[in-house]
């Protein structure tokens, strides 16, 4: 059995602890170190090597945002979540913008806790539609029309068949639903999405998602 190896980042002890405890109930999972800072994040990444990073936003010092982007920028970058406890956080859609894979709300049940780490660490889609748009709305409508303008053209590159992927992959479909509806197998689903990476200069699944909220009227 393959092990995901995860970091925790948390300034609260308390809630490092809790999360330790929660992720513990899976066999697949391995809390291999913890944080209470960016700084501290980066040089536990670099010394434990973690799949997935769960990652708190507001920190002193350095905080989530620069930390992920710090992350992103190792040789083998983990996958990052981040941890708020809002859903409209004003620096959710920021640390995303640095390459996080999503987010998580700090009451989300253990279960689904478990269940987003699992995703992210196959390269999953983490983000549900709903708290895309809430995100998206949330930055307000002043840049709606440069970002719509921006997203189409990145858009435009793409063949149609990528575009019918890349808009699956913003409903929250999984490669295995993806496959099934467009009548193709995962290993062409997760080469067109490698694809999708490379030619919109994006990160992760979260941020094909963005450009294609963001080219909707």
């Amino acid at each position: 059995m393959v092990t995901t190896r995860v970091l925790l980042v948390d300034d609260d002890a308390l809630v490092r602890a809790g999360l330790r405890m929660i992720l513990s109930s899976s066999e697949e999972l391995e809390v291999v170190g913890e944080a209470a800072d960016g700084t501290d994040a980066v040089a536990a990444a670099q010394a434990h090597r973690p799949d997935v990073v769960l990652m708190d936003i507001r920190m002193p010092g350095m905080d989530g945002i620069a930390a992920t982007t710090a992350l992103r920028r190792l040789p083998t970058p983990p996958h990052v979540i981040v941890l708020t406890t809002f859903q409209a956080d004003e620096h959710v859609m920021s640390a995303i913008r640095a390459g996080a894979d999503g987010f998580l709300l700090k009451d989300t049940p253990p279960t689904e806790i478990v269940n987003a780490v699992r995703l992210v660490a196959a390269g999953e889609a983490m983000l549900s539609p709903s708290v895309t748009r809430t995100l998206l709305a949330h930055l307000g409508n002043d840049e709606a029309t440069d970002r719509r303008l921006v997203a189409n053209e990145r858009l435009a590159s793409l063949t149609d068949r990528e575009l019918e992927v890349a808009t699956a992959v913003a409903s929250g479909a999984s490669n295995a639903e993806i496959a099934a509806s467009l009548f193709m197998s995962e290993a062409t689903v997760k080469a067109h999405v490698s694809r999708l990476l490379t030619k919109l200069a994006v990160t992760n699944r979260v941020q094909i998602a963005i450009l294609v909220h963001n080219a909707r009227p």
